[in-house]
């Protein structure tokens, strides 16, 4: 039996700005071997539960909904963009996310919420930013970290942030397909 694939996550709704250098930087590292997120899977995430059990999810909307109460709708600026990986062997390619007191908050929220059903807070810092290619394989690195620097400062676009999802990851072979277990307004 198959457990549900869950995470919690603000989604983003793309503006033109965010789509022009989407998809500058699509095609001018198209010669490369990266995965590019889908447009309508971009997404913050807060916390990753991975595979659940069907009898945890109503403890785990519960807490999340405790949380959102606790939270506040902010603004999130997207700006710049940077990879994970060294330079010699880039993973990920990200838009960053402007320091937000709002945003650090609702993620203090969701952890201290969740150690009440046992999910312990871990030691991995909570660094926000938006993933936007996985990388398999880079031919030309002094092409691509060009093409990255071009964009490293670059201004991107402004999120409201009303709400935030509980989401199942459903993994096919043409990519994830993300359904929304529970909508958390804030």
């Amino acid at each position: 039996m198959n457990r549900p694939r869950l995470f919690a996550a603000i989604k983003i709704h793309l503006s033109p700005e965010f789509l022009n250098i989407y998809y500058k930087l699509k095609s001018g590292l198209i010669d490369e071997k990266i995965k590019w997120v889908e447009e309508e899977n971009f997404h913050i995430t807060l916390k990753f539960f991975g595979e659940t059990p069907e009898d945890k999810i109503p403890e785990i909307i519960t807490e999340l909904k405790e949380a959102s109460i606790n939270s506040q709708p902010f603004q999130l600026h997207l700006g710049n963009t940077g990879i994970f990986g060294s330079s010699y062997k880039p993973k990920v390619v990200w838009f960053g996310i402007s320091p937000c007191d709002e945003l650090q908050q609702l993620h203090t929220n969701i952890r201290n919420q969740l150690l009440n059903i046992g999910y312990e807070q871990g030691s991995e810092n909570f660094v926000p930013h938006l993933t936007v290619g996985r990388i398999k394989y880079i031919q030309d690195k002094k092409i691509f970290q060009l093409i990255i620097n071009e964009y490293k400062k670059t201004s991107i676009q402004t999120v409201e942030v009303k709400a935030f999802y509980l989401l199942e990851s459903i993994l096919r072979k043409e990519g994830p397909v993300y359904r929304v277990v529970e909508t958390l307004n804030l």
